[in-house]
């Protein structure tokens, strides 16, 4: 028997005990145990506990919570309203919340139900001691098992199991990585591997990673991959013992620091990292995601007071919108094809327009601005952006109905 096989027994043996005791777990009086499990608080405060948050400036916004990271954001998923921000921007290491971009780009580009067999460099060529499910050169995975180990485990061989599936390469994974993360909107991120072990050059910040959020919650295959409990990988062609795969956030029901409305997430953890974690939480119409980075303890208290501070201060409201024409410049060719109609268009909304504000909003006073937005094919685009007191809180698409686009729903014209 292999030493990597042998500390594959054991680690079976480990997570079948934790498995038992997680479904144990689900009965009333261990969840009302693990609901009322405080969250551990360093003593002393970290250097970044005094320091305000950013959104603190802004006039009328309610005063955020004192967390013990360096870096932090929260935002509504609905809107993409950020309403907590803390060196948002300052560029940090991600340790394993890496491992979402790398899940997404997985589901983007693999069938799920295709097989991924382990080479020697994706079995062996993670560090002595990193998180993994063992598995072996050789060994035959699906790629939902890759995924799921992956995400539940944090497995480093699978992120590079699945870098090679994608990509061919983990270097072309890696281009493709940072090719994504720009078409996300994300400004301040370097990856330079697929799982975030240590390395001077991956790095990004928490702004960037709440993008990256955004995109892997909005993928549905991508989503059911951090939101899963529990995972049974059956024996494989190399080992002959079931897997049982535990989702390390401990803020999901039944766990350590169990919280209400908490669907899932992503934990993260190194030296030069500290704690990172992403957690994805919903209550009534609102849909939050909480991402902290370099924090102490897991990150586990910063977030619950995120969380708290979102839900208790915040509210989603409609907005009411107008359909008053909105001016918008044409060359003299478009005024010829319109047949001179001018340079104003009506414009109407295909959806319904939401903004996280604080509790007792009057939406009436909020900001807008518009920009219209060009489109190879159909009819134009306008983006209005809604804003409290220079801070975004939501926005909706309007979409020209012009008379161009009136005359290609006529049936001959």
């Amino acid at each position: 028997m292999s030493k990597k096989i042998f500390h594959m027994k054991i680690k079976r043996i480990f997570c079948g005990a934790l498995a038992v005791g997680m479904l144990l777990g689900q009965t009333s009086s261990v969840l009302a145990e693990a609901v009322s499990s405080p969250t551990p608080t360093p003593n002393p405060h970290t250097e970044y506990y005094a320091q305000a948050a950013d959104t603190d400036s802004i006039e009328g916004w309610p005063t955020g919570p004192q967390i013990e990271a360096q870096s932090a954001v929260l935002m509504d998923l609905n809107s993409e309203a950020i309403l907590y921000s803390k060196n948002a921007d300052t560029q940090l290491y991600p340790a394993s919340i890496t491992k979402l971009l790398t899940c997404l780009l997985g589901c983007e580009n693999l069938d799920t139900s295709a097989q991924i067999t382990l080479s020697q460099q994706a079995a062996y060529g993670i560090e002595a001691g990193s998180s993994t499910i063992y598995g072996d050169a050789g060994e035959v995975f699906t790629v939902e098992q890759a995924l799921m180990g992956l995400m539940l485990e944090s497995a480093n061989e699978m992120a590079l199991a699945i870098g090679e599936e994608v990509s061919g390469s983990v270097k072309k994974f890696v281009e493709l990585m940072n090719a994504r993360a720009q078409q996300l909107g994300c400004t301040n991120t370097h990856f330079n591997n697929p799982n975030g072990l240590p390395d001077e050059t991956h790095v990004t910040t928490a702004n960037d990673m709440a993008k990256i959020a955004k995109a892997a919650w909005q993928n549905a295959t991508c989503r059911k991959f951090f939101t899963t409990d529990l995972y049974e990988i059956p024996p494989t062609n190399v080992f002959t013992e079931t897997r049982y795969l535990l989702n390390h956030h401990k803020m999901m029901a039944g766990r350590d620091y169990a919280y209400d409305g908490v669907l899932g997430g992503k934990t993260g953890y190194t030296d030069a990292a500290g704690a990172t974690l992403v957690t994805y939480a919903k209550r009534g119409n609102m849909l939050l995601v909480a991402v902290v980075m370099n924090s102490v303890n897991g990150a586990w208290s910063d977030t619950k007071s995120l969380l708290d501070y979102g839900f208790d201060n915040f509210e989603r409201q409609r907005i009411k919108v107008s359909m008053n024409p909105v001016p918008k410049e044409n060359l003299p060719s478009e005024q010829y094809l319109l047949n001179n109609c001018g340079n104003t268009y009506p414009f109407y909304y295909t959806k319904n327009i939401y903004v996280t504000v604080p509790i007792g909003t009057d939406v009436k006073t909020l900001t807008r601005k518009q920009r219209v937005l060009s489109n190879a094919v159909g009819p134009l685009r306008l983006k209005s952006k809604y804003y409290f007191n220079g801070q975004m809180v939501g926005w909706g698409m309007q979409y020209e109905r012009s008379i161009l686009a009136n005359l290609l729903t006529v049936p001959g014209a």
